[in-house]
């Protein structure tokens, strides 16, 4: 499907060697850009203050971006280009294919082949929801569980954490057990509230295979990441059985109910900081993760907390960005639809503005390193073990896609004449197995990185 589990990466990327003074463009970094961001989402401003994370600090040329020409590239950029002409015409890759490589130093098209396509991105359309939470939140920002206490019932309240633990809700229950013994209770009923999230749980595009393994129908309260239909009376039970071990008296099943007004607060948990969440979300592929993420960033700006309601906030974050919407589908927040549709050129546009913003690092911590055990990208999986792709080991930092039908590999590296590089590949419908696909994808990164030549 769309992920595979990892862990702390091993290698980081570091910016450093030699660079190109970075040229700024008028649609995507001028005043005027962040003027019609914090407009458009305010919370979002800062997110466009400070140094390109790859590039000099120092006075730029402004130009407008554009492909550049033959005549300009040197001789490495001309092979480069001649490389990925030959390779993306794999067969392995199939007739459905495309990518765009861009020089992130000077803000220029490299290569072009079909970028403009729309395509199945499978698990890349990740970027974008990291981009928009990231952007409208802030990175700190973090998601609050709660327990209310009213007319002898407890109610767990879901506030969109999907990393919640059982030791997290069992530090609730504590006070919870506190607050009741105080007041001289012993028994209890337990309900749900996770009404902060509309229906419906499921979004179009998904195959029925999908949930709950893949992807749990999307609600805002789960604990440890279950991978049930109903995660929210899941955790309730949970919640029940926790009391229980204390010796209070759970009445009854565990139901559902909206919390009132009137309900005293007992007990609380905050989530880790919104920049943790994003890097294990991409680090993992977490679809869940993602799919919460598109939802509480509907919650916080005032949206209808669906799947519509996020996906129009990605579509006013990527616009403010100067990112083009051409050919831009998207129905979900982790890429598991088979309806989204999002061209290699916009991922390319997207990564390039995340080098751009400090504030999206995150993101790019986030990304798989090419070799990295226990990662997307790690040997386990296959990745970067061929003859071609096996040299970019440690040098290549992307986030993978795959479903029956796409796969999809975006992310940056730099050259060994240390300029950085920003690609996106995309495949459909190739009929060659899986794996190597994915050999023909790595081998396109090599390319890129510069040590298949």
């Amino acid at each position: 499907m769309t992920g595979t589990p990892d862990e702390t990466p091993t290698n980081t990327f570091v910016p450093g060697g030699r660079r190109r003074h970075r040229r700024t463009r008028v649609s995507r970094t001028s005043a005027r850009r962040a003027l019609v961001l914090a407009m458009a989402v305010p919370v979002a401003s800062a997110t466009l203050a400070g140094t390109s994370a790859f590039a000099a600090d120092d006075t730029a040329t402004t130009a407008a971006s554009g492909a550049t020409t033959a005549g300009t590239l040197d001789a490495d950029d001309q092979k480069l280009i001649e490389n990925l002409t030959e390779r993306v015409a794999d067969e392995r890759l199939g007739t459905d294919v495309s990518g765009v490589v861009l020089d992130a130093d000077s803000d220029t098209t490299l290569w072009d082949h079909n970028g403009s396509t729309a395509l199945m991105p499978a698990s890349n359309a990740k970027l974008a929801t990291a981009t928009t939470a990231l952007t409208l939140l802030g990175a700190n920002h973090e998601f609050t569980t709660k327990v209310v206490y009213g007319d002898g019932t407890l109610t767990l309240v879901g506030g969109g954490d999907r990393t919640l633990t059982s030791d997290d809700l069992a530090e609730m229950t504590k006070d919870a057990v506190a607050g009741l013994k105080a007041a001289g209770r012993t028994d209890v009923k337990v309900r749900v509230d996770d009404s902060l999230f509309a229906e419906p749980t499921l979004a179009n595009g998904w195959n029925d295979g999908y949930y709950p393994t893949e992807v749990a129908p999307v609600r805002s309260l789960v604990v440890d990441g279950a991978a049930v239909e109903d995660t929210s009376l899941d955790a309730g039970k949970v919640f029940a059985e926790q009391l229980t071990e204390t010796g209070i008296t759970v009445d009854g099943e565990v139901g559902r109910a909206t919390a009132k007004q009137s309900d005293v607060p007992v007990a609380q948990h905050r989530s880790a900081p919104l920049s943790d969440i994003v890097k294990q979300m991409l680090k993992t592929s977490d679809n869940n993760i993602a799919e919460t993420l598109l939802r509480m960033t509907a919650v916080e700006l005032g949206k209808p907390a669906t799947f519509e309601g996020g996906v129009e906030l990605v579509r006013q974050v990527l616009s403010s960005y100067g990112i083009s919407l051409d050919n831009f589908e998207m129905y979900d927040g982790s890429g598991l639809s088979r309806a989204d549709r999002i061209p290699a050129a916009t991922l390319a546009q997207l990564l390039d503005s995340i080098t751009e913003a400090p504030a999206l690092k995150s993101i790019l911590d986030g990304l798989p390193v090419a070799g990295e055990a226990g990662a997307s990208l790690g040997p386990e999986w296959g990745r970067f073990d061929d003859p071609n792709s096996e040299c970019a080991v440690g040098k290549v930092q992307a986030k993978t896609g795959t479903l029956t039908g796409a796969i999809a590999l975006s992310g940056v590296t730099r050259t060994e004449d240390g300029e950085w590089r920003v690609f996106s590949f995309i495949e459909n419908n190739s009929t060659a197995d899986p794996s190597d696909i994915k050999d023909a994808m790595d081998g396109l990164a090599a390319t890129v990185n510069g040590c298949w030549a």
